[in-house]
């Protein structure tokens, strides 16, 4: 058996945005927040040489596929004896549904999530919500924090309100540039997100993602104004909020806000 963190052949290829994870610690911790669900299989992106890969196995068993679009670790991959080939995705995870990875009914996608597609993985999780049940992984410490934040902070945004609409999110821990090799230039930041199905806004997805994009689309401007510049009547929009700003708003509010426009627009 491979040992853990082992890069062997593998290069780690700047433009992937690949930082192998090699603090066993972190990797057992990561594992260690993925909630247990009965039936739920588990999906990681990314999984490079398996550092990650190994504790998720040793929890969820035969459950645990991966997608991994770099070869030289799926060759590698396909070379240890811990993982059936059959549970190794050579994909793009953008470019892919949970069928074309295995997914079949509910999973948690996990990952040490490359840095240059992160909040493309969120939307994707937001795309897939009705399987997605929680997520779990790294991310560069500024995304994670932003999807934490509270509303009236300067780094709550689009990701902060659409994922609390849909998962409770938690910000678990940080992790030094010295857990990966290469070392990244910043920290990163662990969190969970769970879905929380029972309490999913009264709106449409589409709605309520057009509605958090005009607003934050000029953050600095009242909301009367940047709801106006992307398409809303400004007149439909309820008083108490015209003369407030994006970041102000709670993520509820936005649901409340979207249900106003769309009612009456």
């Amino acid at each position: 058996m491979k040992s853990r963190g082992q890069s062997g052949p593998v290069r780690a290829k700047k433009h992937l945005g690949q930082h192998f994870l090699k603090d066993s610690a972190v990797s057992d911790r990561i594992a260690g927040l993925v909630p247990m669900a009965e039936g739920q299989q588990v999906l990681e992106v990314g999984p490079g040489t398996g550092a990650l890969t190994q504790p998720l196995i040793h929890r969820f068993g035969t459950a645990v596929h991966v997608v991994e679009i770099d070869a030289e670790s799926v060759d590698f991959l396909a070379g240890v004896d811990w993982i059936d080939n059959a549970h190794i995705h050579a994909a793009d995870l953008l470019k892919s549904s949970p069928d074309d990875l295995g997914m079949t009914g509910p999973f948690a996608l996990i990952g040490n999530f490359p840095y240059n597609i992160s909040s493309q993985i969120l939307f994707r999780a937001l795309d897939w919500r009705s399987q997605v049940i929680s997520c779990v992984g790294m991310f560069q410490k500024e995304v994670a924090e932003r999807v934490c934040a509270d509303s009236g902070s300067k780094v709550y945004g689009i990701l902060s309100v659409l994922l609390q609409n849909y998962f409770t999110c938690e910000y678990s821990f940080t992790v030094g540039p010295g857990a990966f090799d290469p070392p990244p230039k910043v920290d990163s930041g662990v969190i969970r997100l769970v879905r929380t199905p029972d309490t999913d806004p009264d709106v449409p997805y589409d709605a309520l993602r057009r509605v958090v994009k005009a607003a934050f689309g000029l953050r600095r401007k009242t909301l009367r104004n940047a709801l106006r510049a992307g398409g809303f009547d400004a007149a439909t929009i309820p008083e108490q909020w015209k003369g407030q700003r994006a970041e102000q708003l709670s993520p509820s509010e936005f649901v409340a806000l979207t249900r106003a426009l769309y009612t009456e627009g």
